[in-house]
């Protein structure tokens, strides 16, 4: 039978870990207090406490800022699941039990993925499980990523180019590189186009430091051909829209394309990659219930989507949901 200091000693090992684990996602005890609801020095106190417990040092201080050690690593490992775990408890034996009817789940996106792959699946997941609370935050895709690493959301559903080692991404449906033009432009009606048909007319591309822009400009280097803007514009509705007034054509992601606009429409396969779209998370997150229901309602949804294959994992990160993504 535990007596009384064995669980005062277990609740305080569980606090310890917590502030622990917060504190390394974090990289800064004054973040991880702030996440957990305590003190600084508290903070401090649990840190230290383990580190006299296991006669090593967890962290190197540097200023504000503090960075694992490779003891503070194998700890870390070995200590998220299960502080993830005992915070999730409740949701898990929720599910275990055949409900999932309470809890909150946060999922961060781009605006192009909220407005076009998203809407089914939301009206899906809220019709099946009305109790859950559902919070999509409208980020870009840098800030996704930092809520990802920081926890502050379950999961983020964009398209990746590039996927650094502490991100996990999973294509659910993928998407054609398409040239929109109006519908009474002189490459209007035509089955195919060259690039050298494009290179003579204005195009209107989203902000230079996000990846479609990047990846016109290379194409066009490659073939060594000469390109003109005549517009920048962010995002898909935008330049949807400044492209049936008439002002330029644009490369663009079919994702954004509902058969509706007034525009006409030509594939770019054989010139640009095609684009996925999947779930991003990072590696070695508990998946609460909420989640894994979430990711089953996308996958029904997607079903019947042929995808491309993931993209290579390499050490820096372009996620187009910064603006169009």
């Amino acid at each position: 039978m535990a007596t009384g200091s064995q669980i005062h000693y277990k609740q305080n090992r569980l606090k310890q870990l917590r502030a622990f684990c917060h504190a390394a996602r974090t990289g800064s005890v004054s973040a991880a207090a702030e996440k957990i609801f305590l003190s600084q020095p508290t903070v401090s106190l649990q840190i230290q406490a383990l580190e006299r417990e296991f006669g090593t040092v967890l962290f190197e201080r540097r200023g504000p800022k503090i960075k694992l050690t490779p003891e503070g690593e194998l700890l870390f490992q070995m200590a998220e699941p299960l502080v993830e775990g005992m915070d999730k408890l409740h949701e898990t034996f929720a599910i275990q039990s055949g409900r999932v009817d309470q809890g909150v789940l946060n999922i961060a996106a781009g605006e192009s993925t909220i407005l076009y792959i998203l809407p089914d699946p939301v009206r899906a997941f809220v019709d099946q499980y009305p109790g859950i609370e559902l919070k999509l935050h409208n980020v870009t895709g840098r800030d996704g990523l930092a809520m990802l690493r920081a926890d502050e959301v379950d999961l983020a559903v964009g398209s990746m180019l590039e996927v650094p080692d502490d991100i996990s991404y999973r294509p659910f449906v993928t998407y054609r590189p398409t040239l929109i033009t109006p519908l009474e432009h002189p490459l209007a009606g035509r089955q195919e186009v060259t690039l050298e048909d494009i290179a003579p007319f204005g195009l209107i591309l989203p902000p230079r430091h996000l990846s479609t822009w990047r990846m016109v400009d290379l194409v066009f280097r490659q073939h060594n051909l000469a390109y003109h803007v005549t517009l920048e514009a962010g995002g898909w509705e935008v330049i949807k829209k400044y492209v049936e007034l008439g002002l330029g054509i644009s490369i663009v992601t079919d994702v954004c394309l509902t058969g509706e606009e007034r525009l006409n429409s030509i594939p770019l396969d054989q010139y640009f990659p095609k684009r996925s779209y999947g779930i991003v998370q990072r590696r070695g997150k508990f998946l609460s219930p909420q989640t894994k229901c979430f990711m089953k309602t996308l996958d029904q949804m997607f079903s019947d989507q042929v995808v491309e294959s993931p993209p290579r994992a390499v050490g820096e990160t372009e996620w187009e949901d910064a603006l169009l993504g």
